[in-house]
C-alpha cells in the first residue's frame, strides 16, 4: 500500500482521542494507554482502506499544486495579463491533471 497513511491516522479518525502507541506503524502493535477503549482491527483496516481510496482519488489535487505557478508569478500573472490570462495559465493545469 503507497499512502501517507498509518494505523494511528486511522485510528484517529475513527476515536479523536485514543491514547495509543503503534510500534513500526504495525497494526499487530498496537497498545491502547489510558483507559481508551480498543478499536477493533477489522475496523482499523477498514478506515485504512478508506483513506487510501480517498488518498488515491486525490492524486490530481497533488499533482496540480506541484504544478501551478507560485502565488507572487500568479498575481504577476493576473497584473500584466488580467483575470482571463490568469485564468488560461491555471486551465493548462488543471487540463493536464483533470479531476
Amino acid at each position: 500500500m503507497t499512502t501517507k497513511n498509518t494505523v494511528i491516522e486511522a485510528i484517529k479518525k475513527i476515536n479523536s482521542n485514543a491514547n495509543v502507541v503503534v510500534g513500526n506503524n504495525n497494526i499487530d502493535e498496537i497498545t491502547w494507554i489510558n483507559g481508551t477503549t480498543p478499536i477493533p482491527k477489522a475496523d482499523i483496516e477498514a478506515k485504512m482502506a478508506e483513506l487510501q481510496t480517498e488518498y488515491d482519488n486525490n492524486k490530481y489535487q497533488r499533482d496540480r499544486a506541484a504544478e501551478y505557478p507560485n502565488i507572487k508569478d500568479q498575481l504577476d500573472d493576473i497584473y500584466h495579463n488580467g483575470i482571463e490570462g490568469w485564468k488560461a495559465t491555471i486551465k493548462l493545469t488543471k487540463d493536464k491533471y483533470p479531476k
